[in-house]
């Protein structure tokens, strides 16, 4: 359904969000956004993953024209449960921010999380989960300025170290004012020496120990799992198979379906960004992927599937694939929600266009205005659907939602798969909010929308860097899947 844009306080925080370069659910746009319910208050939440682990994740809660007694978020880790996580954490109000409500919480682990945001107010207690994913996707480095300056002080408390050690063995008995003779001198240089091999060990030792710690940090950072892209059956098929040997080692299945669906699979070509599919792969053992490709146009193309494991994790796999053309006419779908359009190559000229025609005729209008579009600043994602009469157009749930959105950068290096409740993977908040305590719990049935919905959808979202990006809005009508295109330039 659609809802009210985020309000001017969240998009004001948005802007202090730090980019992580690599995500893990997306590619290059690791800042998770939510937009919906807790209990009886609407809630708009940005959750800023740090990219390092153990690290501080930023959580800023927004409420929509509510005055609230008190905001907490808790971060709850998927193999422990409630039970195991710390006390919440008491939000505190923003200042010159109505409504907003913000705080830093730890995540002390790689792996699935739920960030348990609670509102209290008038209106009782709201209770919401909102997924997120740790994992150490980068180093933090040194810089070279710090680097030096640590170098000059250890210097410093070493030499300084050294001279009260040799002053002491040399003159510690020693009478005020009396000659300091030979053995004395003799004696302060051995212990000088000892204890400068003592410190030159421990250098070396603490050295050791660091290098050590560093790579048992690169272990840990987030690899994504191997895989691969292909065409099979002279090009009429396209494979998508996971090769990771992590992966085919499994006892089980590890995949649960989001939207209904095991895996959400996209083609865009580039560099152009004028040909995209939204396709839905169908496996018999979750390893090997296969769907009907449609009539694309020959071309390369990046290829980004979206994964939700059973713990909640949610990853993208990127890949790319080329595509001859020389495919068989006839096409049948493999999935009744496939989908895909061709269109004009993507243009900085092109971001002046506000309007899209869909296939049946229906005008899809980008409510925009004249608001520029600034990196990290909550983007005026509102879309309006016309009938080619000019009536409000009556839409249908599109895979348990009112609409999609998929936004790429031109150089494919952020890719994002968006709905009105945000980046979030429906599936992973059902597992969360239905599991308690018992890793177990079986996520729910997906949640579909009324038969009809509103002309109007909108999505909860910021750019993570300055480029220019391609927009797919898809929503159902008449029982078809319609894509409206629009590009993006953002400063």
């Amino acid at each position: 359904m659609s809802r009210a844009p985020l309000p001017n306080g969240l998009a004001a925080l948005a802007a202090l969000a730090v980019l992580v370069i690599a995500g893990v659910g997306h590619v290059g746009s690791p800042d998770v956004y939510f937009r919906g319910a807790a209990g009886p208050y609407d809630v708009g939440v940005v959750i800023r993953p740090p990219g390092v682990v153990p690290g501080q994740v930023e959580v800023v809660v927004q409420l929509s024209n509510e005055p609230a007694a008190q905001v907490t978020v808790q971060p709850v880790l998927w193999e422990t449960g409630a039970d195991g996580a710390p006390p919440p954490d008491v939000a505190r109000p923003v200042l010159g921010e109505p409504g907003a409500f913000a705080t830093r919480l730890w995540l002390m682990t790689s792996g699935s999380y739920s960030i348990r945001v609670v509102v209290r107010g008038a209106r009782g207690t709201g209770t919401v989960d909102v997924p997120v994913v740790s994992a150490a996707t980068r180093e933090l480095p040194l810089s070279p300025a710090l680097g030096a300056l640590l170098l000059a002080l250890g210097a410093f408390l070493v030499f300084g170290l050294l001279s009260i050690i040799g002053a002491g063995a040399r003159e510690a008995t020693l009478d005020p004012g009396a000659p300091v003779d030979a053995p004395r001198r003799r004696r302060s240089r051995v212990a000088v020496c000892s204890a400068a091999a003592i410190f030159a060990l421990a250098l070396l030792g603490g050295n050791a120990w660091w290098n050590h710690s560093a790579r048992a940090y690169r272990r840990i950072i987030y690899k994504p799992l191997a895989s691969r892209v292909s065409l099979a059956d002279s090009g009429r098929v396209l494979e998508f198979v996971i090769t990771d040997s992590r992966w085919r080692q499994r006892e089980e299945t590890p995949l649960v379906r989001d939207h209904g669906k095991l895996v959400h699979f996209f083609l865009i070509r580039a560099p152009g960004m004028d040909a995209f599919a939204h396709l839905h792969p169908v496996t018999s053992d979750s390893n090997d992927f296969r769907v009907a490709l449609p009539p694309l146009p020959a071309g390369t193309y990046h290829t980004y599937a979206d994964i939700v494991h059973r713990s909640g994790y949610a990853e993208t796999l990127v890949d790319t694939v080329v595509i001859d053309g020389q495919r068989s006419p006839s096409f049948s779908p493999t999935d009744s929600d496939d989908s895909w359009i061709v269109s004009g190559a993507s243009t900085p000229a092109s971001d002046a266009q506000r309007r899209a025609t869909l296939a049946d005729g229906s005008i899809m209008s980008w409510d925009r205005g004249d608001t520029a579009l600034v990196a990290n600043v909550i983007a005026p994602l509102h879309f309006t659907v016309t009938a080619p009469d000019s009536r409000p157009a009556v839409l249908e749930p599109y895979m348990g939602m009112s609409a999609h959105a998929m936004i790429a950068r031109d150089d494919g290096s952020v890719f994002v798969h968006l709905h009105p409740m945000g980046t979030i993977a429906m599936a992973a908040q059902s597992i969360f909010t239905l599991r308690g305590d018992s890793t177990r719990a079986a996520p729910p049935p997906m949640p579909m929308a009324s038969a009809t919905l509103p002309d109007t959808v909108s999505f909860p979202y910021a750019f993570p860097k300055p480029g220019h990006y391609r927009i797919w809005v898809q929503v159902r009508r008449a029982g078809r899947v319609l894509t409206g295109t629009f590009d993006a330039g953002v400063r």
